[in-house]
């Protein structure tokens, strides 16, 4: 009954922004973390960023200093905001809560590329 949709990807030139929404529905938001994954072709998923219940944040040392993640319990959404867009950025973009198991949106692609 958990689902997650994630909203906002799309194709920017490198040095520009996107903000990345994941909205959550069936489940009590506010007690769990979020994280954010990423996949380009042929690769392995790997981890963004996070944020938990309580606000504490990690990221991966590529995207330091240039990802935000947040989240607006009261709109049930996390967000990721990414500034400073490098092509080695370009891939799926997934959303991910850990309930009594892993659930993932069906990602959004982001594209950075002149």
């Amino acid at each position: 009954q958990v689902q997650l949709v994630e909203s906002g990807g799309g194709l920017v030139e490198p040095g520009g922004s996107l903000r990345l929404s994941c909205a959550a529905s069936g489940v009590r938001f506010s007690e769990y973390a979020v994280n954010w994954y990423r996949q380009a072709p042929g690769q392995q998923r790997e981890f963004v960023a996070r944020i938990s219940n309580f606000d504490r944040t990690d990221y991966r040392d590529s995207v330091r200093g240039r990802f935000t993640i947040s989240r607006d319990n009261a709109k049930n959404t996390a967000y990721l905001q990414m500034n400073s867009l490098k092509p080695e950025d370009t891939a799926v973009y997934y959303c991910c809560i850990t309930t009594t198991t892993n659930v993932w949106g069906q990602g959004t692609q982001v594209t950075v590329s002149s």
